[in-house]
């Protein structure tokens, strides 16, 4: 009951901050609301952005806080229950509705949200229009009558300036989803790695909507002969040089972002994209405090986000073992602290400081929390450069140890494929890692009583047989085929580029390499405990209390007398530098003093865990052992082989019988839109279909 309460307050709550942007770029708010808010709101705190703060950033810090304390109840009412609730409406509102490039598969309820967002970017962009337009004497020499601008040249600057501020509605939406652990995402039941998607479609449209402003006003300024206003630093208003300095800095990550370059170049998009701080310092600098207070939440919660990974990464992990596969793919298996859970189809941000220490690469994690208590694991398929020269390191045998830095996991707040009465899973090469987790989950859950735990019919495409190598993954390396015996699966590996079997001596076998401990490497855990959304919820709601309380006292004491005492007016660009700087002193304030707590309230359980034991057989602290290397070792039981074939999909999943069959695909493009298409086409009702797709 008190869960339902708290989530009508955040309903309630975030619809009336959408109503506040919906009724911003209106008459009515301009000629009657701003003009109440600003006498009423207005002090010598917080100056005339006291109305901002209240309608734009405080609604959504409030939503962000409270949405934490709802997740921890959720979370630990989880912990006590294994029932799984079946929602008809969700499995609607989650079917693909559009399957085409660019946009990938979309589902209905971000159509529908789509459809909402666009219709707001009109409808602000039309309002904005019409008042402006309405205003046009204020273009007037109301001596004489005559206009300083032909009517034309001041609707274009109109239109060029109002483009900027639709602009600015996408940036207040921006950050949201590359916040990885936001509170937000996960009420809507979103995850970061599901939601990069919007982000990029809200990146592409913001820039096209900047390009546009910043062309519109060059080209205004040539045709009224005001070149010398690109070089204009105001000290009382915009910033244009700024802006213009903003916008080299957007282009060079715009330009790199896109798909075919991203792709190609990948280092080049990833180094680009670490300008966003100076893209943000000089767009705040061009905007103003005004508009810096109406998309302040996104900001507010990514930097939040952003130094608590900080904090974690700082930490070296403990790296136990990886076990090294003939098909140039390594499974790396950490230490971690049994107080850290996570769910299966999470990921983890790995960073190997001797290959790059400013490169950090997302992989899935095929481990199990509840299986493995005290490890987690990742598996890195070698194709970019980056993990190619990792998998030479291993593959030496002669590393006795690697240090390495982690962020994470990230992942869903809970296993949401288990509603299904069956499961037909599709992959294609390493998209079979976030399989791995869900099957480990899957075995775990049949061992409860009374737990329900759906059938699972497992399709794998793989280029060659060396492949196959990455089935031995389902079972972690202390795990027995026994395991796989305990749920109803059955596996179809399909072998696209041989024909017949190939001999086991044609292969190398499959090895795990067991590393040195090293005292100053501590198994993962949480950045935040086994509380982490209480005390998110505590660092949200304190550092921006903090803000408010330092930026009153600077307002009031420092930048008030100076405005009304001096006869002179504080600097713009001054006045944005102290809010961008209050957020971050604010911030990083608060969460060392929570991070730093959090670690010594841990300290006892990391002396505890020092190192996962190696066998008793290790030499030299470090032992190479090897696996049999044909597949049918491990899993011949469940796995049938198919050679010189692809898998008829279509077929299979025209022909799986079932009231409610959950579909999950993940991996190459063109095979999830085939199957996404399926499930959408009306000839089977019964196919639930869920994409798992990593953009980063």
């Amino acid at each position: 009951m008190n869960n339902m309460i708290i989530k009508l307050i955040l309903l309630l709550v975030f619809v009336g901050w959408l109503i506040v942007w919906i009724m911003v770029p209106t008459k009515t708010y301009k000629n009657n609301w701003k003009p109440n808010l600003e006498a009423n709101l207005t002090s010598t705190y917080f100056g005339v952005q006291g109305t901002n703060l209240l309608l734009f950033a405080f609604p959504m810090m409030f939503v962000a806080a409270l949405s934490c304390v709802y997740l921890h109840l959720v979370q630990k009412k989880s912990q006590n229950s294994t029932k799984i609730r079946s929602s008809v409406a969700a499995g609607f509102w989650r079917r693909p509705v559009i399957v085409t490039a660019p946009l990938g598969v979309v589902t209905a309820m971000e159509l529908g949200f789509g459809v909402m967002f666009i219709s707001l970017l009109v409808w602000s962009l039309a309002n904005y229009l019409i008042t402006s337009f309405g205003n046009l004497h204020m273009h007037m020499d109301m001596t004489t009558m005559m206009s300083m601008d032909k009517v034309w040249q001041s609707k274009f600057r109109s239109v060029s300036l109002r483009l900027g501020y639709i602009g600015n509605i996408c940036w207040a939406f921006l950050f949201f989803p590359v916040t990885r652990s936001s509170s937000i995402l996960h009420m809507f039941g979103l995850t970061s790695e599901s939601s990069i998607k919007y982000h990029i479609w809200l990146g592409h449209l913001s820039m096209l909507l900047f390009a546009v402003h910043t062309v519109g006003f060059i080209i205004y300024w040539g045709m009224t002969h005001q070149m010398a206003e690109m070089l204009e630093w105001s000290a009382t208003y915009v910033s244009n040089v700024a802006g213009e300095i903003a916008i080299v800095f957007a282009m060079a990550m715009w330009v790199t972002s896109i798909p075919r370059v991203r792709r190609k170049m990948f280092e080049l998009f990833f180094y680009t994209h670490q300008l966003y701080p100076l893209y943000i310092l000089f767009y705040v600098l061009h905007v103003g405090a005004s508009y810096f207070c109406m998309i302040l939440p996104g900001i507010f919660l990514f930097v939040i986000d952003r130094y608590l990974r900080f904090l974690q990464s700082s930490r070296h992990a403990a790296l136990v073992s990886a076990r090294v596969l003939p098909c140039e793919t390594i499974e790396l298996n950490f230490s971690k602290s049994k107080g850290l859970d996570y769910n299966p189809t999470s990921i983890l941000f790995v960073n190997v400081p001797s290959i790059s220490k400013l490169q950090w690469h997302p992989f899935t994690v095929n481990s199990n929390s509840n299986m493995e208590a005290d490890k987690i694991s990742v598996v890195i398929k070698s194709l970019g450069s980056w993990s190619q020269k990792l998998y030479k390191q291993l593959a030496s045998n002669s590393v006795e140890h690697i240090q390495v830095s982690v962020e994470g996991p990230y992942g869903p707040t809970s296993s949401h494929f288990m509603r299904h009465k069956g499961l037909v899973m599709v992959s294609g090469g390493s998209g079979i890692t976030p399989m791995i987790s869900i099957i480990r989950e899957i075995i775990f859950q049949s061992t409860k009583p009374d737990c329900h735990v759906p059938s699972v019919r497992l399709i794998c495409a793989f280029k060659n047989s060396a492949d196959l190598s990455l089935l031995q993954l389902l079972l972690p390396i202390s795990g027995t085929p026994s395991d796989l015996t305990q749920i109803q699966l059955q596996i179809e590996a399909y072998v696209t580029r041989e024909t017949e079997q190939q001999p086991p001596s044609s292969q190398k076998p499959s090895q795990t390499l067991w590393f040195k401990p090293n005292p100053l490497d501590l198994p993962i855990s949480g950045v935040l405990g086994p509380k982490s959304w209480l005390w998110l919820a505590a660092i949200i709601s304190s550092s921006f209390v903090l803000f408010l309380f330092v930026l009153g006292m600077v307002t009031r004491f420092y930048i008030y007398p100076i405005d009304h005492n001096t006869g002179d007016s504080y600097h713009y660009s001054f006045t944005c530098l102290w809010y961008m700087f209050l957020v971050c002193a604010s911030i990083f304030i608060v969460s060392s003093a929570v991070f730093i707590w959090c670690k010594n309230q841990n300290a006892m359980e990391r002396n505890q865990i020092q190192n996962v034991e190696v066998p008793t057989e290790t030499i030299d602290e470090r032992e190479l052992e090897s696996f049999p290397l044909h597949h049918e070792s491990l899993i011949a039981q469940t796995t049938q082989v198919h050679y010189g074939t692809r898998p008829d999909l279509k077929e299979i999943l025209l022909e799986t019988k079932g009231s409610d069959i959950g579909v999950l695909a993940c991996g190459p493009k063109k095979m999830r839109h085939e199957v996404a298409k399926l499930c959408s086409s009306g000839l089977a009702q019964n196919l639930h279909f869920e994409s798992i797709s990593f953009n980063w």
